[in-house]
């Protein structure tokens, strides 16, 4: 029994270690916009959020309108979770002059999603030790499942695999985190109610949001909270976003707000789909964002 289990220990131990190799020499995907962003971006303006920071914001046009070096580590399906983790590595090496923080609608919901893709971070629980506590919130088992040196890619394979070929980059474009979509919708918005249902506010994302805030204030960093277009019309106003603007203003934070804006709610040809623009979209937004963005620079 004992050499048994010594031989298991020797296979996770060995495997672990090749996959890991592998894992951090990607070239393209996923994981390799997660390992950039946590190890070696030094952009001075970083955008963060979810897939709508991700498809919505174009460094590029930053970097034209306010000559600051920009990079977008948004990341599908992530939440303020994701994002304060993430923050937490890059001030770990260097401060940032400027940040952007997409909000999305239902921002501090409830959801055990939230929790399971911080799955992305797991290659970096030894090597990182600001990222345990986010880590671990996944499970009270967490830091259990990682004594094995295999549990961290075990949801990885086939993303790893893909990075390390041309998989991902072929026939496709990214610019500095940005991803570009291409669709085009056509048809008139919808009307949505955003106060129903009630969902259930999660306290620790209310609380990894202030935190977020906090030390953006205390590197002096100028951070702008944004909530990017969408393509319905709403009433109502869901208790994630009044909670956040809540939070924003009792810190003097802006929180520029560009969901119903009447020019994209107008043009469904600029939008992929109802969440997210397309390139012509992200264009005409990233230019709009980043002219507001340049005058309240110049303000403070």
């Amino acid at each position: 029994m004992c050499a048994f289990l010594l031989i298991v220990i020797f296979f996770d131990l060995v495997i672990g270690k090749v996959m890991a190799h592998f894992y951090f020499k990607q070239i393209s995907g996923w994981e390799y916009f997660t390992r950039y962003a946590i190890e070696e971006t030094k952009a001075d303006l970083l955008i963060f959020g979810a897939s709508r920071a991700q498809k919505q914001h174009i460094p590029a046009i930053f970097e034209d309108s306010t000559n600051i070096d920009s990079y977008n580590v948004g990341k599908d399906d992530v939440s303020i979770l994701y994002s304060y983790a993430l923050l937490k590595s890059v001030l770990k090496r260097y401060t940032p002059k400027v940040i952007i923080l997409d909000f999305e609608n239902k921002g501090f919901v409830q959801s055990a999603v939230s929790y399971e893709v911080l799955s992305c971070l797991l290659p970096f629980y030894k090597t990182h030790p600001e990222l345990k506590e986010t880590i671990e919130m996944r499970s009270p088992f967490e830091k259990y499942k990682l004594l094995s040196s295999i549990y961290p890619y075990n949801s990885l394979i086939i993303k790893i695999i893909a990075g390390n070929t041309t998989f991902y980059t072929k026939g496709k474009k990214e610019d500095k985190g940005y991803i570009p979509l291409d669709g085009k919708l056509n048809r008139s918005p919808y009307v949505v109610n955003l106060s129903t249902p009630n969902f259930e506010i999660d306290s620790v994302k209310v609380e990894q949001y202030q935190l977020f805030i906090n030390d953006c204030k205390k590197r002096n960093i100028k951070l702008f909270i944004v909530r990017s277009p969408y393509y319905f019309k709403t009433i109502g106003l869901d208790s994630s976003i009044s909670l956040a603007k809540t939070i924003a203003a009792k810190n003097n934070i802006d929180f520029l707000d560009y969901s119903t804006n009447e020019l994209f709610l107008k043009s469904p040809q600029l939008f992929n789909d109802t969440i997210h623009v397309n390139t012509t979209g992200a264009t005409i937004f990233s230019a709009m964002l980043a002219s507001d963005i340049k005058k309240r620079l110049a303000n403070k």
